[in-house]
């Protein structure tokens, strides 16, 4: 019974071990297929990555007790991040609860924190009830995960002839956002008309862009109004990153040598800012310090307790596409012949940002020291991107290297990142869950050598499943984050953040996977075309420069800080 009422949620895949064993059991006899992971932690992962790439709420399983407690990371991830994930725990027995049954935990207390939604299924009639329970409250309003804890006997119940039946139940929650709401019609008029006259308009786009599939949607009002649009980390691809209007990634990465850091005055200068689907944290306005305080905001939000969180704004709570949808709408019966007069001024101050871009790195990008300068291999990547790339990254570093050296070639593009708590090896898996969701596109896993040791195990996952992505590992032998950090903070670094030298390829092969070793500048693109050309899971491990760190603004003008080599 409850795999039947996944499958009618359009569920097609599942990930998980062995437990809830009955349920994965009885799972292939109605069309769902169990992806076994390795660790429950990055299966949680994987389910995140599925339902980012293919805006399909995912399910993923787990035993009772220390596997149950591997899922609060990548819960916790989706919760900051709005990703709509529902977790199936089996629980102890019915009878030895409160015994100190094995492996016996308060999941309930566990899971509050990170989750939406905990129930559990105690009455075998009601598995469809509860089961339409947790995919609503995944993916309805704010989406997040949900969890439904499952008692062994309870699984192993007969339920009632009534219960489960298809025709009792016909409705599919599996896809997000469930609802559309529509913001206020006064608020949108109060917009427009803002928007209409101001001299200088922004649009800065957030994850929510991409969560409510209102990519398409952008683009237009962008064309209808000739708006320039940047976007953050998280919402990178909700537009084509090569359009004449399109700023680019803002925020904590506007150093020299990154893209942005020509534009900060295009950014700092707007009278009015549109914030599409982004809670304006702190990476995504540099640490509150980017926008400008002088401007005024209009701020388009599914969740109502984040409008004015930080900026004053006008209030379009609802649902990301309707909400620009109503605004394109109302901007239609407008005059903007003013804005199309001022589109080529944008347009040439964000050619000549991209121009002075080109400048500042161009002795990175091009540059042929060994060991390799990451930018010079996000280079030759960017070269070879398709239109339907999917591209993942871990956290730190890899997220920059992405968010500013990659380019999103098409309006809902996915560049998949966990910006929610930014865990540090979450990059792996989350390609993996992305490639189950999206087979025929490449998917391409960014990650450093310190993210890929949390989850080296996961190469064998993607053997075994068949999810062939291509994963780039930036090999620097150190933890590169902290250690400019402690070398920023206090001047030294400590002991842990150095690595004895690793062979990936090694292990890649040892599990079946291709593996290349890249280690000089003329090697990299021959060996990324053969990567994603294999059709198989294949490991470059690309040998980088430990003194090479990403644009990050904070740390602009520190150089003789960080390049000085203590070791405390």
């Amino acid at each position: 019974a409850l795999a039947r009422a996944l499958h009618r949620h359009g569920v097609t895949e599942a990930f998980g071990q062995s437990i809830p064993s009955a349920f994965f059991l009885a799972a292939p006899r109605h069309g769902i297929r169990q992806i076994s992971y390795r660790t429950e932690n990055a299966g949680g992962a994987m389910a995140d990555g599925y339902a980012r790439a293919s805006n399909r709420i995912t399910v993923v399983g787990a035993q009772n007790g220390p596997a149950a407690t591997l899922l609060v990371p990548p819960f916790a991830e989706a919760l900051k991040a709005s990703i709509p994930v529902v977790g199936l725990v089996q629980d102890v027995p019915t009878a030895s609860r409160d015994r100190n049954a094995f492996q016996e935990l308060d999941h309930f207390e566990l899971f509050r924190g990170c989750t939406k939604w905990v129930r559990q299924i105690a009455d075998p009639g009601r598995v469809d009830d509860y089961v339409d329970m947790a995919f609503t409250a995944a993916g309805s309003g704010r989406p997040g995960p949900a969890v439904l804890l499952l008692p062994k006997d309870v699984l192993s119940r007969e339920v009632p002839d009534a219960s489960g039946s298809p025709a009792n139940r016909t409705v599919n929650l599996g896809r997000f956002p469930l609802d559309r709401p529509r913001p206020d019609a006064a608020a949108v008029r109060a917009a427009a008309k803002l928007l209409a006259s101001a001299a200088r308009p922004l649009v800065i786009a957030g994850g929510g862009v991409h969560l409510s599939d209102a990519s398409a949607t952008l683009s237009r009002l962008q064309e209808t109004a000739a708006l320039p649009v940047a976007t953050t980390t998280m919402g990178k691809g909700a537009v084509d990153e090569r359009h004449p209007l399109s700023v680019g990634v803002i925020g904590s990465f506007m150093a020299p040598a990154s893209p942005g850091h020509h534009l900060r005055q295009l950014v700092q200068s707007a009278d009015v800012v549109l914030l599409a689907g982004t809670r304006t944290n702190e990476n995504g306005t540099d640490a509150w310090r980017l926008l400008p305080a002088s401007a005024r905001y209009i701020s388009i939000d599914i969740d109502g307790t984040e409008v004015n969180r930080n900026y004053d704004a006008i209030r379009l709570v609802g649902d990301a596409r309707a909400a620009l949808d109503d605004l394109q709408t109302e901007l239609g019966h407008m005059d903007l012949s003013h804005r199309f007069k001022h589109a080529d001024e944008v347009a040439a101050i964000i050619a000549r940002g991209r121009a002075g871009y080109a400048a500042d790195a161009g002795p990175l990008v091009t540059s042929e020291q060994s060991p390799l300068r990451p930018e010079r291999v996000m280079a030759e990547l960017d070269g070879l991107l398709s239109d339907e790339a999917v591209v993942v990254a871990d956290a730190s570093y890899s997220t920059i290297w992405m968010a500013c050296h990659l380019r999103g070639r098409r309006a809902g593009q996915r560049f998949i990142s966990p910006r929610g708590l930014a865990g540090l090896g979450w990059g792996l898996p989350m390609a993996l869950g992305a490639k189950a969701a999206r087979p025929d596109a490449p998917v391409i896993c960014i990650t450093g050598d310190g993210g890929f040791g949390h989850v080296w195990a996961e190469l064998e996952t993607a053997v075994r499943e068949s999810l062939p992505v291509t994963v780039i590992v930036l090999n620097n032998s150190i933890l590169g984050f902290q250690k400019h950090a402690e070398l920023y903070n206090f001047g030294a670094y400590t002991s842990a953040i150095r690595f004895r030298p690793v062979d990936h390829t090694a292990i890649a092969r040892a599990v079946g996977a291709n593996a290349i070793r890249v280690e000089t500048a003329a090697d990299i693109r021959p060996a990324l075309e053969k990567a994603l050309a294999a059709g198989t899971v294949t490991v470059l491990d690309v040998v980088t420069d430990p003194d090479a760190y990403p644009p990050i603004t904070a740390w602009s003008g520190h150089e003789d800080v960080l390049l000085e080599r203590v070791h405390a």
